[in-house]
Parts: C-alpha cells; sequence; structure tokens
C-alpha cells in the first residue's frame, strides 16, 4: 500500500529539485574548454531575462563568452533537461503501470523504433514541416508507436501481457530495429554517419530552434502524465484490484503507452537513441521518495533532468577537445545497473 505523504511534504521535495535543477543548469552551461565563472554565467542568463536584465551589467563579459553560453552551451543544457526529465518519466510510468522496475522505453524497444522512424526519413531526404513539427519527429513518433504495437500483441497471450515477456519482446524486437538501421547504413554510405548518430546519441550541434520546437509538447506530455499519478498508485495493488476501484486499466495503459512514445519520439528525433535514463533514475528516485507516483514522477522529471546534463557534461569534456556521444555514457551508468536489477530479481525468485 502506498503511505500517504504530507502535501507539504511533496511541495518541500519540488522546491528543493527545483533550487537544485536551476543550480545545474548555471553549474553546466559554465564547465567546458571556455573558462566563464559560474557568476558571469548566471549574469549573462539573467540579462535575457525580463524585469531583472536592467539591474545586470555585462560590460566586464565578453561577446565571446556571451555568445559561447547564451547560443552553444544554455540550449545544450536545457535540451539535456527535457531529454533526461522525458525519458525519466516515461520510465517511472511504465514501471508502474508494469509494476516492474527494469521496463523504460528503451528496453520496450521504443527508443529503437523512434530511431529508425528518423533514419527513414533522413534515408529518403523527408525533413519537412509539417503543422510546425519536421517529418523526422512525425516519423519518429510513427516509429515509436508502431513499436509498441508491435511489441504489445507478440507478448499477448489470451487477452493478458506477461510482463516478462513483454520486456524480452521489447528487447528483441529493439535489437531486430537497430540491425535494420544498420542495414541502412551499409546501403545508404552518404547518410551513414547521420544514421550512427541516432543509434549513439548526442546533445552536440543543436541550438535553439530544434529546443523551441520540442519544449512545449514534451513539457504539456510530462503534466498530462503526472495526472495518472492516483491511478498508477491504484494499479500497484493489481490489476483486478484497480479495476474493482474504478480505474479503466487497459485504456489507462493505452493512454499512458501512447504518452510515454509520443514523449520519447520528441526527444530521440533530436537527440538519438539515448538508453538506460528511464531504467535509472525512476529506480534511484523510487528508493529516495517511496513508490507514491505523485512524488515519484516530478521528482522522477526533475533528477533524470539534472543526470541527463551531469552525464553530458562527462561526454563534451571528459577527452577535450573530442567529444563521446552521451548515448555512450548513460550506456556505461546504465549497463551495469541493468545488471545489479537482473541479479536482485534473480535472488527474489
Amino acid at each position: 500500500m502506498i503511505k500517504n505523504r504530507d502535501s507539504n511534504s511533496h511541495k518541500t521535495i519540488i522546491l528543493i529539485l527545483t533550487l537544485a535543477l536551476v543550480f545545474s543548469i548555471g553549474l553546466f552551461a559554465t564547465i567546458g574548454t571556455a573558462d566563464v565563472s559560474i557568476l558571469d554565467t548566471f549574469r549573462i542568463i539573467g540579462s535575457k531575462l525580463p524585469i531583472i536584465n536592467k539591474y545586470i551589467d555585462l560590460s566586464q563579459i565578453s561577446d565571446a563568452y556571451r555568445t559561447i553560453i547564451w547560443s552553444i552551451r544554455l540550449p545544450r543544457v536545457l535540451l539535456g533537461v527535457l531529454v533526461g526529465a522525458s525519458l525519466s518519466t516515461a520510465g517511472a510510468a511504465f514501471q508502474g503501470m508494469l509494476r516492474n522496475p527494469m521496463a523504460d522505453p528503451y528496453i520496450l524497444g521504443i527508443s529503437s523504433g523512434a530511431a529508425l522512424g528518423a533514419s527513414i526519413s533522413i534515408v529518403f531526404n523527408l525533413d519537412v514541416q509539417i503543422l510546425g513539427f519536421s517529418t523526422i519527429a512525425v516519423f519518429a513518433f510513427i516509429g515509436g508507436l508502431a513499436t509498441v504495437f508491435i511489441v504489445y500483441n507478440i507478448a499477448k497471450v489470451k487477452q493478458k501481457v506477461p510482463i516478462t515477456t513483454l520486456l524480452l519482446s521489447g528487447v528483441a524486437v529493439g535489437q531486430f530495429l537497430t540491425a535494420i538501421m544498420s542495414f541502412l547504413m551499409v546501403t545508404y554510405s552518404k547518410d551513414m554517419n547521420k544514421i550512427i548518430y541516432w543509434t549513439l546519441g548526442s546533445l552536440a550541434g543543436k541550438g535553439w530552434e530544434p529546443l523551441m520546437r520540442i519544449s512545449i509538447p514534451i513539457v504539456l506530455s510530462i503534466i498530462a502524465m503526472n495526472f495518472f499519478a492516483r491511478d498508477l498508485n491504484i494499479m500497484l495493488t493489481g490489476e483486478e484490484s484497480a479495476h474493482s476501484l474504478g480505474v479503466e486499466v487497459e485504456k489507462t495503459k493505452l493512454l499512458l503507452l501512447i504518452l510515454g512514445t509520443f514523449m520519447t519520439s520528441m526527444v530521440v528525433s533530436i537527440s538519438g537513441i539515448i538508453g538506460f535514463v528511464g531504467l535509472i533514475i525512476p529506480h534511484i528516485v523510487r528508493i529516495i521518495v517511496g513508490p507514491d507516483h505523485r512524488i515519484l514522477l516530478p521528482a522522477s522529471g526533475f533528477i533524470g533532468g539534472i543526470f541527463m546534463i551531469f552525464a553530458d557534461t562527462i561526454a563534451r569534456t571528459i577527452i577535450s577537445p573530442m567529444e563521446i556521444p552521451v548515448g555512450i555514457i548513460t550506456a556505461m551508468f546504465g549497463g551495469p545497473f541493468f545488471i545489479y536489477l537482473l541479479r536482485k530479481r534473480k535472488k527474489s525468485i
């Protein structure tokens, strides 16, 4: 059973995490080859904000530093926050819905499906705008949604979906889709570098334009997913019990899968495949704040955002001036963690 936590406690946790996120944005935007102090970084950011900008003097900060912080590092850090928050929130919802700590968009194959959809759009040069979204994002969503449909139906046994079968189906389908992407790389060698980028994941060289394009849909999707916190809490007691308590279990599953797929597809269309974030963060947050989704979902979003910009900072500085795709860094964290979860579940059997 979920213990009721005082709402003031929830507010305190969210306030602390908000402050931690704001500080992390300034801190990780500071770190890099150019030596800009954290105070100057916050001054540059503050100079772009209404009301407070008239109180900030940038005369002692060079134009080069202003460009580095505002045009290069800050949009990259904010994109990292969106990517981390999306994957972590989706992972927390999937784990609660499936009652399994090993569920996340990457393990279920959604990330691979979205990346394949984006790769097809690249290979056939279909990068145009549709209702404000690029066709890369649209194809990524279609690929992710098709993957969910395939995985779900492969795992279904007599109108029920065993969790272990669902996870194994996700891994198998994800690997198959990765093989198709490898085939595309060989067949369309001129686009090989772009497709490799999708398979490794990176936040480099994006700027403000893609960030502004996905920010509103992502934020609205995260907010919408938080409205399912009560239903997810009830579903932890079991599907039959949840149904008797008034939760439309299958409808809730479908809506959460669509929302999670949409969020994952949006970020994959920009950053490529970044695995294990939705696996690691919700599990750690659950240990800290407990299983109550009213705080687990928002806390996962905040901490996921902080973790992603931390991982990306490692990726761009550990062997500077060269840069490692951030997907490699998250996999180095996530691979051992996944093995730990497997061993833990093995001991409980």
